[in-house]
């Protein structure tokens, strides 16, 4: 016979409180399946479980799960040695063997042979943080990933890495974009402004999250929120377009969906660029090269390009990337690069917008690069005179905190014991970045599941959602005689630059266009070599130059519209000028990285178009030439204006 024996209440009450403590600790020092699989440094200390990453057998602080974050980086911050602290300042490029093997073995490719081997920076540099070019399969890279982790981890104080990337979900695999391959493809940013919608740009950004988690990537070299309001800059299709409020909405949700709603265990930190604004370039040359004309702000402009930054911030971005460019007539602002600018960096930035934040520059502001036979300078404008030291100073006196692309930590420790820059300044951006590592998990769980990266990366549920999207972004720009949506498998159609097994799905494809009874054909806004970039092959992988179709190419284009009804589709990365092309067109689209499939399911009335032009197309190059660098839609009687787009039912199909 069981007997039960009253207690107090407060006898019972303590107990109960204990066990929820003891339950408690035991939760919040738990560690992850791929921790205990991975780490060699898992220890126990009575209830506590944890990784000891200074290998002095007991619990520190800065190991401590428990702790508030501000202790663990005070407590880390006093055990890093100069050198240790001077290698966390830099963003380094790393190359990724094919295999996933982590060891130094010969490179394979361009991008391959100018990307260190991460070990070796680690052992000679102390770096904590790479960023990914040339990438493998994600199975292979995340093996790479819990390698060069399980790495680190014998390091002295075994400071996990940061893994960054520039985007890797564009389907048009832009400059700046790496190519999607296995991830998920969507439209460019510039797709997601013509959409227009928070919600998908969030969903994007969300699915991409996931896609890095499972690969290891915990920092994204993006947003792009730079305001395109230069038609010939090279880089529009990877912004929001030209519009600040429009920039600003779809700023804050791209942030939400990779960060959440605060900075954690499950978020990719955003490093949001280019402050303050790379768009109104002159002329639209590019300040990545030597030729670049400065940033110019003939509208009085300057504050615009600010917007959607005041978005960013809002939403709580991990860091800030400031863009190459040289702000040209601006009272109290030097005429040199943003990184270098302290009137930018302290007094905008810091100041101002009370932004304590990362802030890191661009890659490549300090040395100069050699690719083949190509010099490829420093992009240290307005301030070429000053030499490495000079160089590296000057950045970390205007308020930065990280180089990109540099591997330069012997020049700060060389500074800090001249005297030049203070420890103490150093340890202002130390802070910075062991906070977001923190923040990111990245001390408590370092560790990928390698098995889930295959099957999370590039899903059927994922791709499904981007191609959804490369529908929705698509723009009709001109339907005459509501010829769209067209009927399928009920007409001989005519394709130019489409894959002939995709359209076959929608009707019989002949050879001959004036057998067809309708003309399909895609096109991308025209480029143009420039003498500045003669013999530079990376200033020549740039789309440069004019907007408009010439000579025969032109006229090609012109001849098959008169001979039979033809359905005009271009690529937008820039703005294009074709009036000729359009008044001739039965029916004109815009888009902005969509596959032949997601376009023709369009044309064919399985969806419709929902896009807004996020960019006004001007009307002639004349009007280009007129138009203010810094001032959004401002062109002359534009062609079609910004935020214009078309519609139909996809119940009304046409069989002409």
């Amino acid at each position: 016979m069981r007997i039960n024996k009253p207690i107090s209440y407060a006898a019972g009450a303590g107990a109960l409180l204990a066990v929820l403590a003891f339950a408690k600790g035991r939760v919040e020092n738990k560690l992850s399946p791929e921790v205990i699989a991975e780490s060699s440094l898992v220890r126990t200390d009575g209830n506590i479980t944890y990784r000891d990453l200074d290998k002095n057998g007991k619990l520190d602080v800065y190991e401590d799960a428990r702790q508030p974050i501000e202790d663990r980086v005070q407590d880390l911050l006093k055990k890093m040695t100069l050198e240790e602290k001077a290698g966390m300042m830099f963003y380094s490029p790393v190359r990724v063997n094919a295999d996933g093997t982590i060891e130094d073995k010969p490179a394979t490719g361009l991008l391959a042979s100018l990307s260190p081997v991460g070990v070796n920076e680690i052992d000679k540099r102390h770096i904590t943080h790479f960023n990914l070019f040339v990438v493998p399969a994600p199975d292979t890279l995340a093996m790479w990933y819990n390698k060069i982790q399980k790495y680190e981890e014998k390091t002295r104080l075994g400071i996990p890495l940061t893994i960054a990337s520039d985007p890797r979900n564009q389907n048009s695999a832009g400059i700046f974009a790496m190519s999607a391959k296995t991830f998920s493809m969507w439209p460019d940013p510039l797709g997601l402004a013509a959409i227009g919608d928070e919600k998908e740009t969030e969903h994007f950004a969300d699915i991409s999250r996931q896609e890095y988690l499972a690969t290891g990537i915990r920092q994204g070299l993006h947003p792009q929120i730079d305001l395109s309001t230069e038609p010939r800059w090279p880089r529009i299709a990877g912004t929001f377009g030209e519009d600040a409020a429009l920039s600003s909405r779809m700023t804050a949700a791209y942030i939400k969906g990779y960060q959440g709603e605060k900075l954690g265990a499950n978020s990719v930190a955003m490093m949001t660029k280019h402050f303050p604004g790379g768009g109104p370039q002159k002329n639209g040359l590019d300040p990545h090269f030597d030729f670049q004309k400065g940033e110019v702000y003939p509208g009085n402009n300057f504050n615009y390009h600010l917007i959607p930054f005041e978005a960013a911030f809002k939403a709580g971005t991990a860091a800030i990337m400031p863009y190459y460019g040289v702000p040209m007539g601006q009272k109290d602002v030097p005429e040199v690069g943003f990184s270098y600018n302290k009137a930018i960096i302290t007094e905008l930035l810091r100041k101002k917008y009370h932004y304590d934040g990362v802030v890191c520059t661009d890659w490549g502001l300090v040395t100069d690069s050699k690719l083949g036979t190509i010099n490829f300078p420093a992009r240290a404008w307005g301030v070429e005179n000053l030499n490495t030291e000079e160089r590296v100073q000057k950045i970390i006196d205007a308020g930065v905190d990280q180089l990109g692309g540099e591997n330069l930590p012997d020049v700060i420790i060389k500074l800090v014991k001249d005297g030049k820059v203070s420890e103490k300044r150093i340890d202002e951006s130390i802070v910075r970045l062991l906070r977001l590592k923190f923040e990111l998990g990245l001390f408590d769980n370092p560790f990928v599941d390698e098995k889930k990266a295959a099957a999370i990366v590039g899903s059927p549920e994922f791709m499904k959602a981007g191609e959804d999207a490369q529908r929705r972004s698509l723009t009709l720009l001109k339907n005459d005689g509501h010829v769209l949506p067209l009927a399928p498998n009920k007409l001989k159609i005519y394709i130019k630059n489409i894959n002939p097994k995709i359209a076959a799905e929608y009707g019989t494809v002949v050879s001959d266009p004036k057998q067809a009874d309708i003309a399909i054909i895609r096109l991308q806004t025209p480029n143009y070599p420039i003498p500045e970039a003669k013999g530079n092959f990376i200033a020549q992988m740039f789309h440069w130059g004019d907007l408009d179709f010439k000579g025969q190419a032109l006229q090609d284009i012109l001849d098959l519209e008169k001979t039979v009804p033809t359905v005009v589709d271009i690529y937008l990365d820039r703005p294009a000028v074709i009036p000729e092309i359009s008044k001739n067109a039965k029916a004109l689209f815009a888009n902005f990285g969509s596959n032949d499939r997601a376009f023709l399911d369009v044309v064919f009335g399985k969806y419709k178009p929902g896009g807004h032009l996020p960019i006004e197309m001007p009307s002639s190059m004349e009007a280009v030439r007129n138009q203010k660098e810094d001032m959004p839609y401002d062109s002359k009687d534009p062609l079609y204006k910004f935020g214009y787009g078309l519609s139909y039912k996809i119940t009304d199909t046409n069989q002409l």
